[in-house]
């Protein structure tokens, strides 16, 4: 017989009445279930919790994600790259210059630009930007931190009292990633986004390491990581695939694109991986893929497969082709890799 889940409630059925009332009033069937949940946990909070601060954070932080979403889902269906580096970059520098020019040309192709919103690097990839194209997470700091002037629009300034709502939302609503020389802030940004994808919380994406010309930042930086993190095992060879270092703004275009070129998007259902593809692949690149791979494999083989019963139920991209797998869920590192060579077909 099958195990039935028990409704996630108050425990008052008085209460609960009313959040199902409340949930109808939201005009979405589909969605309904998951706004009486919302719901539920916010009066639970309430009972559970006598600290002002507890709640005060929790408010805060949906309010801060419910707002973010809104400026953001008329644009879902365009690519944006985010942009790091140091807020301390002067205009004199060569990445505050390759960051304006890497916006520029990039939003030329019709990508949009996200950035932190401050000064230095953030300010010149809203400068650099085609107007309207550019966003800008702005986080509420006691110095330092204040909206550059180069944005465009002020609908798609959004300012953020914690970190990791700011966080979640760049990553949640980006494509890919650049990272150019930069401090504490820089390095957190670029260490927690590949380690999303080391361990697969965030889908693979391409992230470029950029360095202006007469600079060895990122080189150095991967010395360390050879030296100290790969040598004494606390990460894999493979991990090194999840990024590339590039010394001009075509390079760094041109990985972010390639990346897209023939992979669209991945969606993991129940133990299966499905690929979708932009174009099918040949039958060689697929007997590549199945004789290279097959370490990363629980069991089968990589085959072509229609959309699965949840993408079909979510109506996800429908009319692309398909290649699933049972993938180990573990080495992202050569899932990324798997990636690219599929981009070469």
């Amino acid at each position: 017989m099958k195990k039935v889940s028990k409704e996630y409630e108050t425990g008052d059925k008085a209460t609960d009445r009313l959040i199902g009332e409340l949930a109808k009033a939201s005009n979405s069937a589909k969605t309904e279930h998951l706004l009486r949940e919302i719901l539920t946990t916010a009066v639970k909070l309430g009972k559970e919790s006598s600290d002002k601060g507890d709640l005060k954070l929790a408010n805060n932080a949906l309010k801060e994600l419910r707002y973010s979403f809104k400026v953001f889902s008329p644009y879902r269906n365009i690519k944006k790259v985010i942009i790091f580096g140091s807020a301390r970059s002067s205009k004199r520098s060569g990445e505050y210059k390759m960051a304006e020019e890497f916006a520029r040309k990039l939003t030329a192709k019709g990508y949009m630009i996200v950035t932190g919103g401050g000064p230095g690097v953030m300010e010149a990839g809203n400068k650099g930007a085609e107007a309207g194209k550019e966003f800008a997470l702005n986080i509420r700091l006691p110095f330092e931190q204040k909206p550059n002037p180069y944005i465009d629009e002020k609908d798609k300034i959004i300012n953020f009292k914690y970190f990791f709502t700011r966080k979640l939302v760049f990553v949640k609503e980006t494509d890919a990633t650049a990272l150019f020389p930069g401090g504490f802030g820089t390095h957190d940004e670029g260490f927690e986004m590949l380690t999303l994808i080391q361990t697969g919380k965030s889908k693979p994406r391409p992230i470029v390491l950029m360095e202006p010309k007469g600079s060895k930042y990122w080189h150095t930086w991967r010395r360390y990581v050879t030296d100290h993190l790969l040598k004494k095992g606390f990460i894999n060879k493979e991990d090194l695939n999840l990024f590339r270092i590039v010394k001009t703004v075509d390079e760094a275009i041109k990985y972010i694109e390639n990346f897209y070129r023939v992979y669209h998007s991945i969606r993991y259902v129940s133990g299966l991986t499905a690929i979708r593809l932009n174009k099918e692949i040949s039958a060689e690149t697929l007997k590549f893929l199945n004789k290279e791979f097959k370490d990363i494999l629980t069991s089968g083989e990589i085959r072509p497969a229609p959309p699965t019963d949840k993408e079909i139920q979510a109506g996800e991209h429908l009319n692309l082709p398909r290649i699933a797998m049972n993938f180990n869920m573990r080495h992202y590192g050569r899932l990324c890799e798997m990636i690219h060579i599929i981009n070469r077909d």
